[in-house]
C-alpha cells in the first residue's frame, strides 16, 4: 500500500504539471494561429486593396466614358448620317464594356450588375433617339435628339451607379 500511495504521490504531480503544459501549449498554439490568420488577412488586403481600387476607378470611368453626353462630345461627326453615328455609338458601348469587363472579379456583384444595366440603359437612350431619326437625318439631329432624351430623363443610371461605386469604394477604407 505504502508503494501505491509513494507512485501516487510522484504520479499525481506529474500529471498536473503536464496537464498545465498541455494548457499553456494549446493557448500559445491558439495565439500563433490567431497572429497567422491576421497576418494572412494583411498580405491579402494587400494584394487585393490596389486591384479593387483601380477597379473602382476603372468602372466609374467605363460609366462617364458611355455616358450619352459624353459619348456625343467624343464621337459626335455632324456631317455623318444618323444611322452611322448610332452605329458608332453603341460600338463605342460594347467596346468600352468589353475592355473591362474582368472588374466585375474585384467589385461587388450588385455594383456590377448597375454597371451592366446602364450600359443596356445607355443603348436604349441611343437607339430611341435613332428610332426617331429619318433616313435622311444627320450626326447633329441625332445629337440634339439624345441630349433632349438626356435632359427629360434626368438622373442617368450610369450617374446613379458612379455614387453607388464611390459610395463602396469609400467602404473599403
Amino acid at each position: 500500500m505504502d508503494a501505491l500511495l509513494q507512485i501516487a504521490l510522484i504520479i499525481l504531480p506529474a500529471g498536473g504539471v503536464l496537464l498545465t503544459a498541455i494548457y499553456f501549449l494549446r493557448r500559445e498554439t491558439s495565439k500563433e494561429m490567431l497572429n497567422m490568420q491576421i497576418d494572412l488577412r494583411k498580405q491579402r488586403q494587400e494584394f487585393f486593396l490596389p486591384n479593387r481600387v483601380e477597379a473602382y476607378q476603372r468602372a466609374v470611368l467605363l460609366m462617364e466614358r458611355i455616358h450619352p453626353n459624353s459619348l456625343v462630345m467624343r464621337l459626335h461627326n455632324p456631317g455623318m448620317p444618323a444611322k452611322a453615328l448610332q452605329a458608332d455609338f453603341l460600338k463605342a458601348i460594347r467596346e468600352e464594356y468589353d475592355h473591362n469587363v474582368a472588374q466585375q472579379l474585384f467589385i461587388s456583384p450588385q455594383a456590377w450588375q448597375m454597371v451592366k444595366n446602364s450600359k443596356e440603359e445607355t443603348i436604349k437612350i441611343i437607339n430611341i433617339a435613332g428610332n426617331q431619326m429619318q433616313a435622311t437625318s444627320t450626326g447633329m439631329e441625332l445629337s440634339a435628339k439624345i441630349f433632349e432624351l438626356v435632359a427629360e430623363i434626368g438622373q442617368l443610371p450610369s450617374e446613379i451607379t458612379v455614387e453607388l461605386l464611390k459610395k463602396e469604394l469609400q467602404e473599403l477604407f
